[in-house]
């Protein structure tokens, strides 16, 4: 049967438009991630944040292949027998262990990936500021092995900013402070450029080391460094409480060598975390010496956000106001500021690629 002066829809057996996102998401599907010390973040465009997982790997030793990654992998910590290792391929926020760091991404990567898509995903990475070329091109050629197109860098201070909701690209100073597990980066930020940005290798890391350390010469008492992380986020404060607390903490005695348990109370592990506390407060107060007038302005007037998974400690907010006397603000989840900061500009990678450090 002829099909002359039948109109288009008539002869149309089904509809084959299609969703744009599905589109996109069928011809390549980019991604944004957080490759960091204590956590590693991935946020996949039109999706949002879909994976959240420790930056550890257990490795079996004779295969070299990966056992688990992840939660699998922290929770094994300390507890495998010779034939399988577990690493923390990430140290002070850059790749400590190349090949493990590999295997960790690829493991995430195909967990995220859509194995559908006709074209290979591009990513964009937050690194911190002060890395080097070195550990730039480590970040780069690891994501690349695992099958990436295209590999672009963005500062994290710069990423924590625009996850904080601050107007990056205004000409207003903004003062962005993000504690994460290796490093602690402190910029200042105004019209989609840094005007000051620090970091220093003092973070969560460093924070649960310190506990490790002060347990062990106040108690003789060895404890492991997720146990010190825990202790941490129980009583861990940079302020006294309102009453005293105190948590039970499991180990090994170093004169006995027996397993033991003991009461710890909030102003031991105060005296542990003085120091990296402090270290913080000095770059803070570092960068504010650093400021233009017209951007110290800006800075008393819109206050200072803390991001980072540093920032949920007890008390840092009001110990930094307290210090520097400027208001403290920490932004809204704040352990996911800078994936979300990456993932806006892979949303809008044609306005934001300038951001991008390479």
């Amino acid at each position: 049967m002829s099909t002359v002066g039948l109109s288009a829809s008539a002869v149309r057996p089904f509809d084959l438009r299609f969703p744009k996102d599905i589109f996109y998401s069928i011809w390549s599907q980019d991604m944004a991630m957080d490759l960091g010390t204590a956590n590693t973040l991935i946020y996949v465009k039109n999706r949002g944040i879909i994976l959240n997982e420790p930056s550890v790997v257990a490795v079996d030793e004779a295969s070299g292949k990966a056992v688990a990654v992840g939660h699998a992998a922290k929770n094994m910590f300390g507890k495998t027998s010779r034939k399988v290792r577990c690493i923390r391929p990430m140290k002070d926020g850059v790749i400590a262990d190349f090949e493990m760091t590999s295997l960790m991404i690829q493991h995430m990567l195909g967990q995220v990936r859509n194995r559908w898509a006709i074209s290979k995903p591009r990513i964009v990475i937050g690194v911190p500021s002060g890395i080097t070329q070195v550990e730039k091109r480590a970040v780069i050629d690891a994501a690349l092995c695992c099958g990436i197109r295209e590999v672009m860098l963005v500062e994290e201070p710069m990423a924590a900013a625009i996850g904080s909701g601050l107007p990056v690209s205004q000409a207003v100073g903004n003062m962005i402070v993000d504690i994460g597990g290796g490093t602690t980066e402190v910029a200042i930020i105004s019209m989609n450029g840094t005007f000051y940005s620090h970091s220093i290798r003092v973070a969560g890391d460093e924070m649960d080391e310190a506990i490790q350390r002060h347990i062990k010469r106040v108690y003789g008492l060895q404890i492991g460094i997720f146990e010190a992380e825990r202790i941490k986020l129980v009583i861990g404060s940079a302020l006294a409480f309102e009453r005293p607390r105190t948590v039970t903490v499991y180990g090994r005695d170093i004169k006995s060598g027996f397993p033991q348990q003991i009461e710890v109370p909030d102003d031991i592990i105060r005296e542990a975390l003085h120091e990296p506390i402090s270290a913080i407060i000095d770059s803070v107060m570092t960068a504010l010496e650093q400021t233009s007038a017209e951007i110290a302005q800006d800075i008393i007037s819109r206050g200072i956000y803390l991001a980072g998974g540093g920032a949920l400690l007890r008390g840092l907010s009001e110990r930094l106001q307290r210090e520097t006397g400027i208001p403290f603000r920490r932004a809204r989840d704040p352990l996911s500021c800078v994936v979300r900061g990456v993932g806006q500009i892979v949303d809008n990678l044609r306005q934001m690629r300038e951001l991008c450090i390479c």
